[in-house]
């Protein structure tokens, strides 16, 4: 297990935890005075109340939790947050109520997750030609739906 540091930017926050001891996502938690309300519809920037350092050659990536996504329909706006390792500031969910009804989410409540990742950095260049696969072009469905 890695070690990763994670700043408390109020007393109240939670550090993120994992549900179960082969989970992949730590859950986030909302910081908020209150509940917040997010209208059918749209979108509300919830705090967590925690910076973090995310070590070099890796991303934080933040998920929906399942169940608020399929039973509230709560989920992040961009349907992936990605945070950079060079990021120092708080981290916040962009709940989207997909819902037709407004949705009230608690102070403390679980509301994404995250996975922290190792990524690639790609030194992009032009070049006239690619490589051909069985694949080719083909895209959007290309493969068949069953």
């Amino acid at each position: 297990m890695e070690k990763v540091a994670v700043k408390k930017l109020d007393k109240r926050a939670k550090l993120p935890t994992y549900g179960s001891e082969a989970a992949a996502g730590a859950d986030l938690y909302a910081l908020a005075d209150g509940e917040i309300t997010v209208p059918a519809g749209e979108t509300v920037l919830v705090h967590t109340g925690l910076a973090m350092e995310i070590p070099e050659g890796f991303a934080g990536l933040i998920y929906a939790r399942s169940g608020l996504a399929s039973k509230r329909g709560l989920a992040p706006a961009n349907k992936v947050g990605v945070i950079d390792s060079d990021y120092r500031g708080e981290i916040m969910v962009a709940l989207h109520n997909h819902s037709g009804q407004p949705q009230n989410i608690a102070d403390g409540e679980r509301i994404a997750q995250l996975v922290i990742t190792p990524f690639l950095k790609a030194d992009f260049f032009a070049a006239d030609d690619i490589s051909d696969t069985a694949r080719g072009i083909g895209g959007f469905g290309s493969t068949g739906t069953k």
